[in-house]
């Protein structure tokens, strides 16, 4: 019992642990049989907590954003393609793509969101609910949508282990048989060697009012003649032979709780300390009250012997004897904002926000600003990589299929061998970019990377702004143009290649260095 950790967090005789009675089993009994639970307290506090609302959206705007954009990236030599012609293919793919993605009508069953909206409210469902599903369809193309695919997104609590009820899968039974003698697991229908099988999705919300009887549908997670999905799960996991997710706000549910409760209190204590109430004590009794006569434009006091009203300007009369003894709380706190901004750390610690991001309130120094925002960065590409893998990869295989097997785009080999099918569906999702907290700087340091082959002039584009090198030589190459035409003469080689001149260049990088030599001991001092 003192060997080892027997003598150290395993320990049951230490003061400080015995009383330490940590209980865990499964993944189904510690996951599945809460989250119920743990979804509609986490999106009530997203509704009503201004932390949690950030925690949030500052996720939604650094990994989505406006949407994640296709960037065809085929493996040409894999397809025995020039660069020209492998150019023409990836433009024509996201001319097709965007024909598709960007009208609500073409990509959404609803007919509410384009896909930049669906990634949106997806990537927001998946952090509050701890995952989402989109279900693919197949709809009659038309003149105007030339494609039938589409896409129907599923709240977390639709989907879940059926039941004869049909109000709602009981919490410490969330684990039942399908037919096939397959195990489900909250929904997910999983066979002996643990792998999907098929996802069971309810018609109604658990507990929905006004809503019509509950029938419950199986849709198999990929088709038997194609292999594509029929359905997507975007999800973190945390566990092995976890099959549904876990809220992203579930660690920090009860500090958020407990800081909206004393914000709330703080605030409401501060309301009422500003109220200018007068009590007035006198012999005649409160029915005579000279303050209120009849026919007065004053609010009339209550005539309840146990009320009294505080408010603006507000006059009580009281009965003879009475006396009023007010605290004194000195609202707002002085310790509120230190206070609010620890626990704010703590949070962000656990939701990997620093807390300058999270309350988006930047008073430190430069680099200590730009520590926490590339610590946040670190998170945000992590969490957008899981979603282009678990939504935006599968919809754009999915696409590519139908739009080949249409005729629309030639790609030979798409459907006999992998490794082709493979090379066409290279692609890089680009998203918002981590922005610049001092541009001078950051684009010197760009400059010099690319003057020694550490990065690309592509790579530092999509960094500093999210845009694309190509595009921007070819509007550059227009622009320079229009100048030479507009003013007879203009450099050559700027012309052409839309850059600046080494010369120029490296001015610019010396007196960028000189400034940021003359700021870092300005910030020293």
């Amino acid at each position: 019992m003192n060997k080892g950790y027997g003598d150290a967090g395993a320990s049951w005789h230490k003061k400080a642990t015995k009383g330490f009675r940590a209980m865990s089993g499964s993944p189904k009994e510690d996951i599945d049989a809460n989250n119920y639970t743990l979804r509609q307290r986490a999106r009530m506090l997203y509704m009503a907590a201004p932390i949690a609302t950030s925690a949030i959206r500052t996720n939604r705007t650094n990994v989505v954003g406006i949407g994640l954009q296709l960037k065809s990236r085929i493996d040409r030599e894999a397809l025995g393609m020039t660069q020209e012609a492998a150019d023409a293919w990836q433009a024509q793919a996201e001319r097709e793509f965007a024909l598709w993605s960007e009208n609500k009508r073409a990509c959404d069953a609803t007919g509410v969101n384009n896909f930049a909206a669906m990634q949106q409210l997806a990537l927001s469902s998946w952090l509050v609910s701890g995952d989402v599903f989109a279900v693919v369809k197949q709809y009659e193309p038309t003149p105007l949508t030339p494609y039938s695919l589409r896409l129907h997104l599923i709240e977390a609590d639709r989907v879940a282990t059926p039941t004869t009820s049909g109000i709602i899968t009981p919490m410490l039974l969330t684990t039942g048989k399908a037919a096939n003698g397959n195990t489900i697991y909250d929904g997910v229908e999983v066979n002996d060697d643990g792998q999907i099988e098929a996802y069971h999705i309810r018609s109604t919300y658990p507990f929905e009012l006004g809503s019509t009887t509950t029938t419950w549908a199986r849709v198999q997670a990929y088709g038997e003649r194609t292999g594509l999905p029929n359905i997507l799960h975007v999800m973190e996991s945390e566990r092995p032979d976890q099959y549904r997710g876990v809220s992203y706000l579930a660690q920090v549910i009860e500090p958020l709780l407990q800081l909206r409760r004393y914000t709330e209190s703080e605030l409401t204590a501060a309301v009422v300390e500003s109220f200018f109430t007068a009590f007035i004590k006198t012999e005649a009794g409160a029915g005579d009250n000279p303050f209120n006569e009849v026919g007065s434009s004053l609010p009339e006091v209550s005539r309840d012997p146990n009320e009294y009203e505080m408010g603006p300007g507000q006059i009580n009369i009281m009965e003879p004897g009475e006396d009023v003894t007010f605290a004194d709380p000195k609202r707002p706190a002085s310790g509120f904002n230190t206070f609010l901004r620890a626990i704010c750390e703590q949070v962000g610690a656990a939701l990997e926000i620093p807390a300058d991001l999270l309350l988006k309130s930047f008073n430190s120094s430069y680099s200590a600003s730009r520590a926490a925002l590339m610590e946040a960065w670190k998170a945000f590409r992590m969490r957008r990589k899981w979603f282009v893998d678990d939504f935006c990869t599968p919809v754009y295989e999915i696409w590519l299929s139908e739009a080949v097997a249409r005729g629309r785009i030639s790609a030979p080999g798409f459907f006999a061998d992998p490794a082709i099918r493979a090379a066409y569906l290279g692609a890089e999702w680009i998203g918002p970019s981590q922005g610049q907290l001092d541009p001078t700087k950051e684009i010197t340091a760009e400059i010099l990377a690319i003057g020694e082959g550490i990065t690309t002039r592509e790579q530092a584009t999509i960094r500093l702004n999210g845009g694309q090198w190509d595009a921007n030589v070819d509007q550059l190459t227009r622009e320079n143009e229009k100048l030479r035409a507009a003013q007879g003469q203009v450099d050559q080689s700027t012309a052409a290649s839309g850059t600046i001149s080494a010369a120029l260049r490296e001015a610019i990088v010396a007196e960028a260095i000189k400034s940021i030599k003359e700021g870092d001991k300005h910030e020293n001092a």
